[in-house]
């Protein structure tokens, strides 16, 4: 072990950043767990968590909801993370013996894989799989009172370089454009949530998007390979990581992804790298030291299936192999849409409807909808309603104005549709503004639109961000009792 650190270096700034800027996280994703999940898969949700787990048991679904799920249980378990997050954030948990400080981490884990677990479609995104994997591993990073260990040091620079060359892979393996250098000239509009600067970023000129793809490149392909290396090529992969995923914080929302590889990013560096001039502590004692290398066999062992995965030419963009979310597949945005389509809620409250019923949109809080609306910044605070109605338009197929072809709605849409006819107040939180504040609507309907940023010309006479044209119609007129028969024949 010592030779192992002349050749890596000491960690005990890169265990601090570490520490904290997960634990930040887990605070912003049990955050969202407690405003959002009782709304979307609650007793009464869209997609109740309670049908889920009928007949499933916990070793195939590890969670504290295989026992019974309620909503009291499930706020318990939110503000019990909460707290756990906020005491780790502040530095107590570094202040813990060391098996202790193990089992919190653990048991911070383990309330986020019991929600992770029951969250179906709306927790299906490969950043749930990355938060659990660096808590479950920042869990042996140990106290500030014994030197900083290099075994989770190095699994989670591995974490670091799954993730980095997985994205870089499934983009030059999934689209012609990763590889003649044009994502960019539509990533920044069709992103599913952009933010207040991907309209600058858009009208980035055309050579700078190329170089920028070219960056990417570089950064995801090439440069992982050097984290294995001693310093300071490791922390130039480091550094550079960082550097895109600061990039991609300031051009769009992708809810904590990239703040988590930011964070992954400082595993890189050795306290010499960055002039810290950490004092003589004692190595973990003994027993913590067996335990590390176990944990390193096991991440062997678990390793194979995702290396494997890297250089598969059926690569998989986010896997998990195993229920418990450890030593997973990572990739994103292995293709990109050219074309932003939005489907837009609106409801009326006529009792008979005319060609004089006047329409109110539903606004979200972050999905575009209002041209007018300034796109906001929401992450690392993750919307996850917003981010299922951006994937809703990949089911359908534009044959020209008016003419449009699909398979089906999602269940979970149709029961969004139920919901605002009963003007349920759980739902409507969700949402950014309820067009209906004294009654719900009679009738309800969805509109398919083709949104585009407005050019600076455009935005200087209209004050518009965005420019929207009629496609169609995505959801003929509901009402109520239309909408729950809708739903239940699904």
């Amino acid at each position: 072990m010592a030779v192992a650190h002349a050749w890596f270096g000491t960690f005990e700034f890169a265990r601090l950043i570490l520490q904290r800027g997960f634990a930040a996280v887990y605070l912003a994703a049990f955050l969202g767990v407690l405003r959002q999940f009782p709304a979307l898969l609650g007793e009464r949700g869209l997609l109740p968590a309670p049908e889920f787990l009928r007949g499933r048991g916990f070793w195939s679904n590890p969670s504290l909801f295989a026992w019974g799920y309620s909503d009291r249980r499930l706020r318990a378990v939110a503000w019990t993370g909460i707290a756990l997050s906020t005491l780790a954030l502040i530095g107590v948990f570094a202040l813990l013996p060391w098996w202790l400080g193990i089992f919190a981490w653990l048991l911070l884990w383990f309330l986020y894989l019991s929600v992770v677990n029951v969250g179906q479609t709306f927790y299906a995104f490969g950043w749930e799989s990355m938060l659990l994997e660096a808590g479950f591993f920042t869990a042996f990073l140990g106290p500030a009172h014994f030197a900083a260990p290099l075994i989770p040091i190095l699994i989670l620079r591995w974490m670091l370089f799954r993730t980095e060359l997985g994205a870089g892979l499934i983009k030059l393996r999934h689209d012609r454009c990763w590889r003649d250098l044009t994502c960019l000239y539509y990533h920044y509009e069709t992103q599913p949530l952009p933010n207040p600067l991907s309209w600058y970023f858009h009208r980035i000129p055309k050579p700078l998007q190329r170089a920028s793809v070219l960056f990417s490149h570089v950064v995801q392909v090439g440069l992982p390979f050097l984290l294995f290396l001693p310093q300071p090529f490791a922390a130039a992969a480091g550094g550079f990581a960082i550097l895109q995923q600061a990039l991609l914080i300031v051009s769009g929302n992708y809810a904590w992804l990239n703040w988590l590889t930011l964070v992954l990013g400082f595993s890189a560096f050795s306290d010499a790298t960055l002039g810290v001039h950490a004092a003589a502590i004692a190595p973990p004692p003994v027993a913590c030291t067996a335990l590390l290398y176990a944990l390193a066999a096991a991440t062997l062992a678990l390793s194979v299936a995702p290396a494997r995965n890297l250089f598969s030419r059926r690569q998989a963009m986010n896997r998990s192999y195993n229920p418990w979310h450890i030593i997973n597949a990572y990739g994103a945005f292995g293709s990109i849409t050219r074309v932003r389509y939005e489907i837009v809620l609106e409801g009326a409250a006529d009792p008979v409807l005319t060609p004089q019923t006047q329409w109110r949109e539903y606004e979200f809080t972050a999905k575009p909808g209002d041209p007018r609306r300034r796109p906001p910044q929401i992450a690392p605070y993750h919307l996850r309603l917003d981010w299922l109605m951006w994937f809703l338009p990949f089911s359908v197929h534009v044959a020209g104005p008016g003419d449009l072809r699909f398979p089906g709605y999602e269940v979970w849409f149709l029961r969004l549709v139920a919901k605002l006819l009963q003007d349920d107040a759980p739902t409507l939180r969700l949402l950014r503004v309820n067009p209906f504040p004294e009654a719900p609507p009679r009738f309800l309907r969805a509109r398919y639109y083709r949104y585009r940023f407005t050019t600076p010309a455009e935005r200087r006479t209209t004050g518009h961000w965005w420019h929207r044209e009629l496609v169609g119609e995505y959801l003929p007129v509901m009402s109520l009792r239309t909408a729950e028969t809708a739903s239940r024949d699904i």
